[in-house]
């Protein structure tokens, strides 16, 4: 398979472009400062471009089988993310190209019946970039031109373990048995790679957690 990544020098992103790798596909890394890019492995094929740039969105995937994204803004950039989203959008449609967006866990339910981000003591340092996250996952729900699927993360997101193991859920959120919601961004590649090659989940959300 022939994948595009945006967001590639990024935590989750490294993630996505190793595991994809491991797997044989073609990797085209795509980063904004080709710096970043450095120590990236050999074997992937590295782009600049800007995913809030259809153009470039258009340009990179052309040829393509998948675009994975897994872009975020900087800390006070957050409304980037929307603009980025309807960028990807517009880029991709008419292509073909299937869509494979890394989003937030803001606008999943909780037990207690809210969202993530409506529930009580939702820590208000996170906000800007929660409702920037419930935002994109709005401008996914509008769009019927592109095949695309939102990938909501647990609570916790954070570089650990390779297990190989997840659990798989829709709208609301995952816990374990002590109320832990988590998993690490290894396994969540893993979550991603295995959606892009048997998907199941289109022009829809789904989520998982360990």
């Amino acid at each position: 398979m022939r994948i595009t990544v945006f967001g590639a020098a990024g935590a989750v992103g490294r993630r996505v472009v190793a595991e994809a790798l491991a797997r044989g596909h073609e990797v085209t890394a795509v980063v904004r400062d080709p710096r970043r890019a450095a120590d990236l492995p050999p074997e992937v094929t590295v782009r600049t471009g800007d995913a809030a740039d259809p153009g470039d969105v258009a340009s990179l995937a052309r040829g393509q089988d998948l675009v994975i994204t897994a872009t975020r803004p900087a800390p006070g950039r957050e409304p980037e993310l929307v603009e980025a989203t309807r960028s990807l959008l517009k880029g991709l449609a008419g292509t073909g190209v299937r869509l494979l967006a890394v989003g937030g866990a803001a606008s999943l339910r909780t037990p207690g019946g809210t969202t993530v981000l409506d529930a009580p003591g939702f820590p208000a340092e996170l906000r800007p970039i929660a409702s920037a996250c419930v935002a994109q996952h709005d401008v996914y729900r509008a769009d019927t031109a592109v095949d695309w699927t939102y990938v909501s993360p647990p609570l916790l997101l954070e570089p650990g373990e390779r297990t190989g193991h997840y659990r798989l859920g829709r709208d609301d959120l995952l816990t374990d048995a002590d109320g832990r919601s988590a998993i690490s961004m290894e396994d969540f590649a893993i979550a991603l790679l295995d959606e892009a090659e048997h998907p199941r989940h289109h022009r829809t959300r789904f989520t998982v957690a360990s």
